[in-house]
């Protein structure tokens, strides 16, 4: 097995990896009755690593206000992609 398929600390090394990829267990945030977001790393194939992010969140009843939430939520949403893919790149005159 090559370091690229070799299981990682973080991998759950069960039915979570298959067809070369590697998941680490979900990491869950609840909040009752509002939001819950579940986070898991993977590794694929090719070895490239992600982060899969899902979310659900309670919209309110009325049209106008979970229109206004959406808006919020896709802003927030695009704020922590933003801030991710920064965080990525390397910069210049540092090791990675």
């Amino acid at each position: 097995m090559n370091a690229r398929n070799a299981h990682t600390d973080w991998c759950g090394r069960d039915h979570r990896c298959g067809l070369g990829e590697h998941r680490s267990p979900e990491i869950v945030v609840d909040i009752p009755g509002r939001a819950r977001a579940v986070l898991v790393r993977v590794r694929t194939a090719a070895g490239r690593e992600h982060a899969e992010v899902r979310l659900r969140v309670a919209l309110a009843p009325c049209e106008v206000a979970a229109r206004r939430q959406l808006v919020g939520l896709l802003g927030d949403l695009r704020q922590a992609v933003t801030r991710a893919a920064i965080a990525a790149r390397p910069r210049p005159g540092r090791a990675a």
